[in-house]
């Protein structure tokens, strides 16, 4: 769980200096993007003040317009570049460690010095690990089985950020 511990000591750093940690994944792995900027803000335990997390995968209006007008492979880079500052963190989301527009938001990060962790499966593809600061990966046959090891992984980063900030 080494690779746990160093994810969560990252977003504590993230949210101890007052910055947004930013997420974004493909299909599940969008929807476990929202399901973890929403245990963030609200609290995932009890109801806290919340920490600042934004999931790039719901504002339909900018993905479908980024998408129409510059490319799908940009949707989420195009939102990190507008929105991201140093200090902040990218935490992408892909089972196989292959998908464009996520390895393109993680080379984006890199370039405006946004901390990058990477959650993927157990093949992740060289691009993807080439630009994450961490990779947490987990083992699975299948996409199913390593979205499940997913939630495993969050729900404990939600479960120590909320008791460190919130005791």
């Amino acid at each position: 769980m080494y690779s746990v511990d160093r994810a969560f000591e990252i977003l504590r750093a993230c949210f101890a200096n007052g910055n947004t940690l930013y997420l974004c994944g493909n299909g599940g792995s969008a929807a476990d993007c929202n399901h973890i900027a929403a245990e963030l803000i609200k609290g995932m335990n009890r109801n806290t003040t919340g920490l600042a997390a934004v999931s790039m995968c719901g504002n339909v209006a900018a993905i479908t317009a980024i998408a129409n007008d510059i490319g799908y492979e940009w949707i989420f880079s195009q939102q990190l570049y507008a929105c991201a500052i140093e200090g902040d963190v990218l935490l992408a989301i892909s089972t196989s460690g292959k998908s464009k527009n996520v390895i393109n938001a993680l080379k984006q990060a890199r370039e405006i010095s946004v901390k990058t962790i990477g959650l993927t499966g157990p093949n992740p593809g060289d691009d993807f690990l080439k630009y994450c600061d961490l990779v947490v990966s987990c083992p699975g046959a299948n996409a199913s089985e390593i979205q499940e090891q997913h939630i495993k992984v969050y729900h404990e980063l939600c479960r120590r950020l909320e008791e460190d900030f919130f005791p």
